[in-house]
């Protein structure tokens, strides 16, 4: 190192073509003034090395505290970071915004998957920042949409209405959303040979069968000498990029929930300006999409719910969250009350960014934005556990509790799909999710735990039949988050503690409201009695017109009794 107002940072002209060597002086500066900021994109293309300085002023630190730091986010990696007392040095591998470099691609392709908006989005952004002309597609995968049970499926109309948007928006701007109805492992390479594209450009997808989907495509296009280029973007930390001490993924939360809040910066939050390169859309004739009819699908109740699809869709529904995330810690808990964000399907399809919800939590600052942000952090937490312990996709993460002895009824296991278990707050979730698509958190723990729990039931077999009905269903959040309930899996809650379905719903509902919305049965039975009908005499049941086991089913369970034989089960298989 140089002495204390002199800092050098060189790197070999063959490497990177530049060599910079920057001086500071003993500047004084006011905090409240900081220098110019060259800002640094993220438009870096692995064949292509450039490097650009960003300097920051600082006041008030020590003199002669100097150090080095190397980080990546994306493509764009952080090369050289020299700290002294009045100056920070960061230089990049990137190039600034109004660089006039030659394009990389006459034609590319961008493909659309999880990510169904035209704003922050890294592929996209990468696309048009390297290609003359990109062309747009979204496929309609039928390796996906086959294996679906059920033809009327909400998800799949949600991914319509969205695609339709984004179709809208792209034949405003003279170009076109090309929508195919087929197999992407053949329809995506076609196209891109169809025209004649150098790159295919996508954004990364961590579920394994996606990732074989992947694989796959990159094989066929090499085949025609055209290249796959993909990026980080639903995620603000990738599987690899939040690790211990020791350089291993963490296997509790808390740990990884700090490492990650600890590295987090406005570095990783930035959004990709897209809306600077929309003039490289190739210009495309109208084109259309499939309707539902025609990919074998039906229309659904979507309309009917309170649930707005595509970027605008999401847009509205931040825009409303960010007046109520102050009041998130305390009022998350009650379904009843208006407390969470009702994003996550729009995160799970991408019509919105990771980005900007988490830059905003991260900044706004309070104990509901903090709780909120770290629920965005369990969802990078399970993606992780996911990457590097696949076998949780059939098995349990802790081995031992692969040798639970599952009583698997399947007349109970019917009654808790149909919300029949004459457990009130089970039922009334259970019968949200059925009709709407959504259920809200506080009792998919509730509803999970008493299938596991209660039925002694296997966590798997829940996990599937949330997976045929969520909207927003994402394998990693649910596989862990039914791990969780059911002990069985990485940081999961105790295999004793055991949620009392009565309690949970006089804590959480204690008016009934929520429980009046979907179990319309229970309406007119007081509040004192509406968490436990069954506890009525059979007169006051008359009396407001339900009879348990007629009207209302009677509880298929003794709560007491099977606390008892799930503790039991448990001792058995960690003995």
């Amino acid at each position: 190192m140089q002495d204390e107002t002199t800092v050098g940072l060189n790197w070999a002209a063959e490497m990177h073509g530049h060599v910079f060597q920057l001086r500071l002086g003993e500047w004084h500066v006011d905090l409240r003034e900081q220098l110019a900021q060259i800002e640094a994109d993220r438009a870096v293309h692995h064949d292509t090395h450039r490097t650009f300085v960003i300097v920051f002023a600082h006041i008030g630190e020590r003199f002669g505290e100097e150090g080095i730091g190397h980080r990546r986010h994306g493509d764009q990696e952080v090369v050289g970071e020299v700290h002294t007392g009045h100056a920070a040095i960061v230089a990049f591998h990137g190039s600034p915004h109004n660089s006039t470099m030659s394009k990389t691609y006459p034609v590319s392709l961008c493909w659309f998957r999880r990510d169904l908006r035209l704003h922050d989005h890294a592929a996209l952004f990468h696309a048009l920042k390297e290609s003359a002309a990109v062309h747009c597609v979204f496929v309609f995968d039928t390796d996906i949409l086959d294996a679906l049970p059920n033809k009327a499926d909400r998800r799949v109309e949600f991914i319509w209405r969205s695609v339709q948007e984004l179709h809208v928006e792209l034949e405003k701007l003279g170009s076109t959303l090309h929508v195919l109805h087929g197999s992407a492992r053949k329809l995506v390479p076609q196209l891109a040979k169809r025209l004649k594209a150098g790159a295919v450009f996508c954004n990364h997808d961590y579920e394994p069968e996606a990732i074989q989907r992947d694989a796959f495509v990159a094989s066929e296009l090499a085949k025609s000498d055209i290249e796959m280029h993909d990026y980080k973007d639903q995620v603000i930390f990738e599987c690899d990029e939040i690790l211990n001490g020791s350089g291993k993924p963490f296997a509790v939360f808390t740990p990884y929930k700090n490492a990650w809040l600890k590295k987090v910066d406005d570095f990783y939050l930035r959004a990709y300006p897209v809306e600077t390169q929309l003039e490289a859309l190739a210009k495309c004739q109208p084109s259309s999409l499939p309707s539902l009819e025609e990919m074998g699908f039906k229309p659904t109740n979507l309309s009917e719910m309170a649930l707005p699809c595509g970027m605008s869709g999401a847009s509205k529904l931040f825009e409303d969250f960010q007046q109520r995330i102050g009041e998130y810690h305390a009022r998350r808990d009650f379904p009843a009350v208006k407390g969470v964000s009702y994003l996550s399907t729009h995160l799970r399809f991408g019509t919105i960014s990771i980005r900007a919800l988490a830059n905003f939590a991260h900044h706004v600052g309070g104990q509901g934005a903090q709780t909120w942000l770290s629920e965005l952090i369990w969802r990078e937490f399970y993606q992780m556990l996911l990457h590097h312990h696949p076998h949780v996709v059939n098995h349990a993460y802790k081995p031992q509790f692969d040798r639970l002895g599952w009583l698997n009824d399947k007349d109970k296991f019917a009654s808790w799909c149909e919300g029949r278990t004459g457990y009130p707050l089970v039922d009334a979730g259970m019968r949200q999710l059925n009709q709407t698509g959504f259920m809200h958190n506080r009792l998919r723990m509730v509803t999970a735990s008493f299938l596991t729990k209660d039925l002694q039931i296997d966590w798997r077999w829940g996990e599937r039949y949330f997976a045929e009905h969520l909207l927003d269903y994402d394998l990693s959040a649910n596989n862990g988050g039914w791990q969780w309930s059911a002990s069985t899996g990485c940081d999961a809650q105790p295999w004793f503690r055991i949620f009392n379905p009565v309690t949970q719903s006089e804590r959480f509902d204690p008016a009934g409201k929520f429980i009046r919305r979907y179990v319309p049965e229970l309406e007119n039975c007081p509040d004192k009695f509406i968490h436990a009908p069954w506890t009525l005499s059979r007169g006051e049941q008359e009396k407001c017109g339900v009879v348990i086991g007629r009207g209302y089913p009677a509880p298929i369970v003794d709560h007491a009794l099977a606390r008892v034989k799930t503790l039991e089960m448990f001792k058995q298989a960690t003995a």
